[in-house]
């Protein structure tokens, strides 16, 4: 695979870079140590560059919704592990969006390093690609002087999570944006459903169930030549050094939903458990079930599951139990003593969260999702280590600790020995083994 980056000149200019970036409603020591070539404010009419850091569906969804809502916006810069991908994509968004999509083959960028070259040429970056980077490339951004999207989940471990935070809290310092790919809050009929929930009118939280159970994550076609690191990267949602597993990765938005509802209240703890109980022979190593129970300090407990697995019972669902009745987020929908249904338009919360993310750059008061974003993953986590080693996780020890799933992000590369390997029948071995695997 190509490493090789393209050099900074590839970039706009700096003197016709100034003619579109401005400061808006902040000031100078708000971005001490950017120049205004490198600051990522714009306001008005003016252009807003945007960029790609990863090129799977989720990235260049993002990206046509970015300029579905915002016709000011211009994709001019593309980043990916593998080539096809870049490419592809390119030419789909072009073909869809033909005004706004200006990516030439010196801003198509291949690698584990191609993220910095995307950085340095946009003013707001779209990040969504194997979450064990997400951290980084947020961390990048930011101390970049971007606006930056980050999809979810925002980290894979404790350790991710406190580069999650500590960058958005530099975010805020700087003015800059961080949009949490964590939609559910943008979503107009889930919004006021959640709303009335915490106005009462399901009376108390009793308990609360969270269902993400549905088939099996599809595989990347693999050539004949590929090498084993080739493949894993390739298919980031069957590996958990990867994404996490699929508590971290899939279950989070309904964990985000509830975290929500109970007025940001995080867990005292947690017990999960979790297996692979479907055909052996799929790829990669992650688990394919797992529940998860939250007890919380008011006595509220929060039953989560999430399962994917063929030809099963599907599900996606929140269900809120309350004293006086019950709330289905999802479907904008409250039984009980006082039931009560959506009525207004629901739109898609996708372009929802980035409309209102552009206008708040725009206008020069940037999103900043970080509390959320970093609680929610966090929330996630746990789950996802109590199901790995059979054990309860306290939130108090979680919340300290530095652990990080080996490789490093900073220490990927392409000629690093994988961090698994299948067996002669192609069978990976199962990343965990409950009661066995140690906890953090």
């Amino acid at each position: 695979m190509n490493n090789n980056t393209h050099p900074a000149s590839n970039c706009l200019p700096t003197t016709q870079r100034r003619q579109f970036l401005k400061t808006t409603a902040v000031s100078v020591s708000a971005v001490a140590g950017l120049s205004l070539a490198r600051s990522a404010h714009a306001a008005g009419s003016e252009t807003i560059r945007i960029g790609m850091v990863g090129c799977g569906g989720r990235c260049s969804g993002a990206a046509m919704d970015v300029m579905n809502v915002d016709p000011g916006t211009q994709l001019v810069a593309m980043a990916d592990l593998f080539e096809d991908r870049v490419k592809s994509q390119r030419t789909a968004l072009a073909t869809a969006k033909p005004k706004q999509v200006s990516v030439d083959d010196d801003h198509c960028f291949v690698g584990l390093d191609a993220y910095k070259k995307v950085i340095e040429c946009v003013d707001v970056v779209l990040i969504a690609c194997a979450a064990k980077f997400h951290p980084m490339y947020l961390k990048a951004g930011i101390d970049a002087g971007k606006h930056v999207f980050v999809e979810k989940p925002h980290a894979i471990d404790p350790a991710g999570i406190k580069v999650v935070n500590e960058t958005c809290r530099v975010a805020k310092e700087k003015n800059l944006g961080v949009l949490s790919g964590l939609h559910s809050r943008f979503a107009a009929d889930y919004r006021e459903t959640i709303e009335r929930v915490r106005d009462g009118q399901i009376g108390d939280i009793v308990s609360i169930e969270e269902n993400f159970v549905r088939g099996p994550y599809g595989n990347t076609a693999r050539p004949a030549n590929w090498r084993e690191l080739e493949i894993q990267y390739g298919n980031q949602y069957r590996f958990s050094w990867l994404c996490g597993d699929d508590v971290t990765q899939s279950l989070v938005h309904n964990l985000d939903r509830a975290t929500w509802a109970l007025g940001e209240a995080t867990p005292v703890d947690c017990h999960g458990f979790g297996g692979r109980s479907g055909r052996q022979d799929l790829l990669g190593d992650v688990f394919d079930h797992h529940t998860v129970v939250y007890r919380y300090a008011n006595g509220v407990r929060l039953y989560a599951f999430c399962r994917t697995t063929a030809g099963c019972y599907n599900e996606g669902s929140s269900i809120i139990m309350g004293s006086k009745g019950i709330a289905y987020p999802l479907k904008g929908q409250i039984t009980g003593e006082t039931p009560w249904s959506f009525e207004g338009k629901t739109g898609s919360p996708y372009q929802a969260e980035q409309k209102a993310y552009f206008e708040s750059i725009r206008a020069g008061q940037p999103l900043n999702s970080g509390d959320y974003m970093a609680r929610s993953t966090l929330v996630a986590i746990m789950g996802q280590m109590s199901c790995y080693s059979g054990q309860e996780v306290k939130w108090d020890k979680i919340s300290k600790s530095d652990f990080a799933f080996d490789p490093k992000p900073e220490d990927c590369s392409w000629d690093m020995e994988p961090p698994t390997r299948p067996d002669p029948n192609g069978v990976y071995p199962v990343c965990a083994s409950p009661g066995i695997t140690k906890n953090v």
